[in-house]
Order: structure tokens, then C-alpha cells, then sequence
């Protein structure tokens, strides 16, 4: 564990003595200056605290602070004062100083200020490389592909990431709408606010309306207590709705108030809640069909609709398949424990032949089966689930007559191991075989439990 790194700056000796005896653990690292160019010298980032006298003689503690925080802009400072320079060592707060210590200082409670400053500092900074981390992962660059159609779009995503417009995202199931939601979100100036997620689909009314705007205790059967909304827990950040054309219609009148006025009334309350949420939706169908047919709100598709960003299907951009087929399996492999090097050329040819009706999704889940299933290094069409093989379950296997027999047998007790957990006696009662039979046929066909 890195230690706590302390500056104390004070010119008295007695002073020195008390902090050495005070921080003598391994687990601190005393830095100790006597004056203003020792202490703007000795001083470096990687500090977590300083502890500044207020008194230091040819110059003032106020001083060395200025001048450090010039170079350190983060840096922790706990004064030390005596009785009669309070009010000073209180302006120092003001400007930007965490705490003060009157002299003379009990000892426990200096070493506790100093403690929790150092533990507040540390989980600032482990939040803000957390978020930047979170930044990273849901970035533009996450969002594999060189296709035209997502090269527009990501670039419709980067120019209005920084905004606070309303997004529209449409596309298919499985096109990775709330991946790209996420990287607004976190290429906005809303990053280190709350990103909330909420799926629309086949919720009763007053659930859904309870769960976006929140209700007071007593509204209706089991509202046992008050409950903020997600509009209300976003506040300052980002909310995500998807499938949004599964709202009711009076519930899309409640969400259009809340778009263009920024305010919200709780079910059951009188008071109205004053909200800044930026809200992105997604829909896999057509909302201008369904305004058409008077199933949604013409007023708030026009307010949803003002920036379209559209997904294409993975079946538009087949060209990104090997690109996403290299992060699918290096992902899989890592959290598997498995050595998948790549994939055979017929794999691929099967893999760029199939038209994705679940689209990234889709593809996404059967890599997965298929570095669970391979005992090889190379993924082999064989380990690929029926429905992508197509009607003819021998037509992605290669060689005679035997060896496509032997195969399909293998991608058959294979799935059945897979369906019962690897438990041979259950694998054996799905196929109707008899379990010492299986055995002998996974022995002789090379499939290892």
C-alpha cells in the first residue's frame, strides 16, 4: 500500500518532535520544512496533506499556501493556529484550505484530521481515475467498425455528445443503442453525473410513472414510503429510456412537461421538482408510424426527434465482423481461461453469410458458445449453433462422408454438455443414450469433459 505522505511546515522543534512521534509507522512518510523556500521547494503533488502554521517567521502561512496551490492546485492544507489568529486560519478555508488545528492540539485529533483528509483525498482521486476509466470504456473508440454507415454515425455521436439536445437513437434489437448512449454521456460535459438506464417495455402505468417521477408514501398499494424517481436521481446527468414507444400515452405527456419545462410532480404530491436531465431515448421500431396511428404523441416525438442518430443492422456492415470477431474473442478467451488464437476461414465465411437478425448481440453471444465449446485453438464451424449453420447441419463441415458424420456427432454431445452443466448422466438422458455409450463416444471422438 502506498504510504501517506505528509508536509509538515512549521518552524518549531517541539512541533517536529510531537508529528515524528505521532507518524513514526511505516505507514506514513513525514516531510518536514521550516520555511518558505524549503517548504515551495520540498513541496511536490503526490503529497496528501499539508499541515501549515499559520505564523512562520519573514513571511505567513497564507503566503506558502498561495504559492503552493499555484503549483498544486488539489493540494490539502490543515492549518495550525494559535488562539489569536483564528479568524485568519478561518479565511484560509475561504480560500480554499480544508480544516484548522488550534494550538496547542490534542494529539488524537490531529492525527484523525490528518487521517481523514488523507482518506478523502485518496477515494477523490480513485473516483476520478475510476470515471476516467469509465470514459475510456465507453469512448467512441469502443464502438467497433469502419463501415460508412457507422462511420456517419459516430460521427453524428461525436458532434453532439457535448451538447444537452434530446437524442433519438433508432435501430434494430441489438444494434448497441445503449452503448452508444453510454459514450454520449460520457463525452459530455454531464460525465461525472449519473448515467441511469431505464427499459420502457410492458410496465403497468402507475410502476412506470412511479419510477421515472418518483411518489409519496400512501399513493397507492405498497407505497410504503416516499421514493425519488429516475428523473429526480439523474438530476445533473444523463437519462437513458429505452424502448420509449412502449409508454403509455398519458405517461408521454407527463415525460413531454418534463422535457420542455424541467420539472417534475411526484405521484401523489402537490409540490412540483425543479429537475436538469438530459435525456437520450431508443426505440427498434417506427415512431413516426406509431404517431400515424395515434399511439404516440406527435408533440413529443418532434421533442425527442431533434437530433436521429440510426443504428444500421449488422447485416448492412458485414465489414466490421472480423474487427468485432478479434474484441469478442480476445474478451472471452481472457475471462475463460482459454487460448482462442482466431477463427478458420470457413467459420468466418458462415459467420459473414448469416444476416444477424439479433444483430451485435447476436454475434456477441455466439463467440462466446463458441470459446466455450472449442477445445481447439482455431474456432471451427462445427462449435457454431444450428441456426447459423442453416437448414443442412453437415453444410459447414469439411471432408468425407465419415468425418462430416463424426463431427456433427461431436457439435451434438457437445451442446447437450453445455445444456446440462457438463454433467454426463443428464447429457446422456437428453440425447437417449446410455451414459457409459456417451462415454465411449466422447473418449473416441476426442471431446474432453
Amino acid at each position: 500500500m502506498k504510504k501517506k505522505q505528509i508536509h509538515l511546515v512549521d518552524d518549531e522543534n517541539i512541533i517536529h518532535d510531537i508529528f515524528k512521534r505521532l507518524f513514526k509507522e511505516s505507514e506514513y512518510d513525514l516531510l518536514i520544512s521550516e520555511n518558505f523556500t524549503q517548504a515551495k521547494g520540498n513541496h511536490v503533488p503526490e503529497v496528501d496533506v499539508v499541515i501549515l502554521d499559520q505564523m512562520i517567521p519573514g513571511t505567513s502561512g497564507m503566503e506558502i499556501f498561495k504559492e503552493i496551490k499555484k503549483d498544486d492546485p488539489d493540494v490539502q492544507v490543515i492549518f495550525l493556529t494559535a488562539f489569536g489568529t483564528i479568524e485568519a486560519a478561518i479565511d484560509a478555508i475561504k480560500e480554499g484550505a480544508v480544516d484548522y488545528i488550534q494550538k496547542p492540539f490534542d494529539n488524537t485529533e490531529l492525527k484523525y484530521k490528518i487521517d481523514r483528509v488523507i482518506r478523502e483525498k485518496r477515494l477523490i482521486k480513485e473516483n476520478q481515475q475510476l470515471k476516467k476509466s469509465l470514459k475510456g470504456l465507453f469512448s467512441f473508440k469502443t464502438i467497433i467498425g469502419k463501415s460508412p454507415l457507422l462511420i456517419k454515425a459516430l460521427s453524428m455521436i461525436e458532434n453532439v455528445a457535448d451538447s444537452n439536445s434530446t437524442v433519438l437513437i433508432t435501430g434494430e434489437s441489438g444494434t448497441g443503442k445503449e452503448l452508444v448512449a453510454k459514450a454520449i454521456h460520457t463525452n459530455s460535459g454531464r460525465y461525472d453525473k449519473p448515467f441511469l438506464p431505464f427499459n420502457s417495455g410492458n410496465i403497468p402505468v402507475t410502476l412506470c410513472e412511479s419510477l421515472l417521477f418518483g411518489h409519496k408514501k400512501g399513493t397507492f398499494t405498497g407505497a410504503v414510503a416516499d421514493k425519488k424517481g429516475l428523473f429526480e436521481e439523474a438530476d445533473g446527468g444523463t437519462l437513458f429510456l429505452d424502448e420509449i414507444a412502449n409508454l403509455n400515452y398519458e405517461t408521454q405527456a407527463k415525460l413531454l412537461r418534463a422535457i420542455q419545462e424541467k420539472e417534475i410532480q411526484p405521484l401523489g404530491s402537490n409540490h412540483i421538482i425543479k429537475v436538469d436531465v438530459r435525456l437520450i431515448a431508443a426505440t427498434n421500431v417506427d415512431l413516426k408510424l406509431k404517431v400515424k396511428t395515434s399511439e404516440f404523441r406527435e408533440d413529443l416525438y418532434y421533442r425527442l426527434n431533434i437530433i436521429n442518430i440510426h443504428l444500421p443492422p449488422l447485416r448492412d456492415r458485414k465489414e466490421d465482423i472480423p474487427a468485432l470477431l478479434d474484441v469478442f474473442i480476445d474478451k472471452f478467451s481472457r475471462e475463460n481461461k482459454k487460448s482462442i488464437e482466431g477463427v478458420s476461414e470457413k467459420y468466418l465465411h458462415i459467420l459473414m453469410k448469416y444476416d444477424w437478425p439479433g444483430n451485435i448481440r447476436e454475434l456477441e453471444n455466439t463467440v462466446l458458445r463458441s470459446v466455450l465449446l472449442s477445445e481447439a485453438p482455431i474456432l471451427q464451424p462445427e462449435v457454431l449453433p444450428p441456426e447459423i449453420l442453416g437448414q443442412n447441419p453437415f453444410a459447414s463441415f469439411e471432408g468425407g462422408f465419415n468425418e462430416r458424420i463424426e463431427a456433427y456427432k461431436r457439435q451434438i454431445i457437445q451442446e447437450a454438455m453445455e445444456k446440462t452443466g457438463g454433467i454426463q448422466k443428464k447429457a446422456a438422458e437428453q440425447l437417449k443414450l446410455n451414459p457409459s455409450t456417451l462415454f465411449e463416444l466422447m473418449k473416441r471422438l476426442g471431446i474432453h469433459k
